[in-house]
């Protein structure tokens, strides 16, 4: 068995994508530092998150899905020195389901790594992220819950609430809060962080640009009443390529956007989550990488507009913008355009 393991449980929206995507990019020099990163891949981790949490339907995410945290346990089981699984879906995870997750690495040291943002920034973005992946609930509906869809509320972006369960089964000296640093801070800080407490010493190429694009205001308010009607796109693939990809990234993110905010009374639910989790975090004496300061909701936060006051208008207008962009993309798909160039062509070509 490797003779520790760390697991990174997320927080969603964290900078987890930045992190998994230098670990993954590079998975010969992790491995060169001394870090096993078992498995095929991030989505055999993804997986593996799901299914220790005893997930039902996993074979809907792929044939493989089910059994991934076996794989992994079994992959760590054979190896020695360190290893290292990322998955932000494991922070759902209840207490039973953690202390079977530490309990099947057994001998192994378990460090648990929770990186970490302040509860107004983590709403914000977690909502937004929802929304790209078809839900349809407004923000301030957010529920708490187990179970399938989880990974989509309070139940993982709740910073106490996860630093409880997982914080229970494993030392405090083992559980390492990495807050996402400041925007003035160096682009690297949080990767440099990150690795200082894995272990990984290498010069790794790092990207230059966050991996995950932002909607505005109005266009994420527009996608999520989209969703409403998008009853045939269930699936994960459909949800991945066609909402999140498409309509999301692809094209409403392109459009000009206000950067969005909460109203009053969200503001001050976030304010009191992060007051919670960081006299547990000072409480518990967690190892904390990082300003644990910045995990509280600043008293003053940018001029940000709340989806609340978003206008019919604005939405039609948003809309009418996304119909034209779609209407191109079904002439390019259908050779409409190249079809009309060609017909034009044959028209004024000289007879012979």
């Amino acid at each position: 068995m490797a003779d520790r393991v760390f697991l990174h449980i997320g927080l969603p929206k964290t900078g987890t994508t930045y992190l998994q995507g230098v670990l993954w990019a590079n998975r010969e020099l992790v491995a060169a530092d001394g870090v096993l990163l078992p498995g095929s891949g991030h989505r055999e981790h993804l997986w593996a998150a799901l299914d220790a949490q005893g997930r039902k339907n996993l074979r809907r995410r792929g044939p493989r899905a089910k059994g991934a945290w076996g794989r992994l346990r079994d992959e760590l089981n054979r190896a020695s020195g360190t290893g290292l699984v990322t998955h932000e879906f494991f922070c759902g995870a209840s207490r039973q389901q953690a202390e079977r997750v530490v309990a099947d690495l057994a001998p192994a040291e378990v460090h648990v790594i929770v990186t970490a943002r302040h509860a107004a920034g983590m709403l914000t973005a977690g909502w937004q992220e929802m929304v790209k992946n078809g839900g349809i609930e407004p923000i301030d509906q957010i529920p708490q819950k187990s179970g399938p869809g989880s990974e989509f509320s309070w139940r993982t972006w709740d910073l106490q609430g996860v630093l409880k369960r997982w914080g229970s089964v494993v030392p405090p000296e083992r559980v390492h809060v990495l807050p996402m640093p400041a925007k003035g801070e160096p682009a690297d800080r949080h990767w440099r962080n990150f690795a200082g407490v894995v272990g990984l010493h290498s010069d790794y190429p790092l990207p230059e640009r966050a991996a995950n694009q932002s909607l505005g205001v109005v266009q994420v308010e527009l996608l999520r009443r989209v969703n409403q009607h998008l009853r045939g796109f269930k699936g994960p693939t459909d949800r991945g390529r066609w909402i999140r990809g498409y309509l999301a990234e692809g094209h409403l993110a392109t459009q000009p956007g206000e950067s969005f905010g909460l109203d009053e009374e969200l503001l001050a639910e976030c304010r009191g989550r992060a007051e919670r989790a960081v006299r547990l975090i000072r409480r518990r004496g967690f190892h904390v990488v990082g300003d644990v300061e910045s995990l509280l909701v600043p008293a003053e936060l940018p001029a940000q507009r709340p989806v609340t006051s978003v206008t019919e208008a604005e939405l039609v207008d948003a809309a009418g913008q996304l119909v034209a962009v779609m209407l191109a993309d079904v002439r390019e798909l259908s050779g409409g355009a190249t079809g009309r160039r060609k017909r034009r062509s044959a028209r004024t070509a000289p007879s012979t």
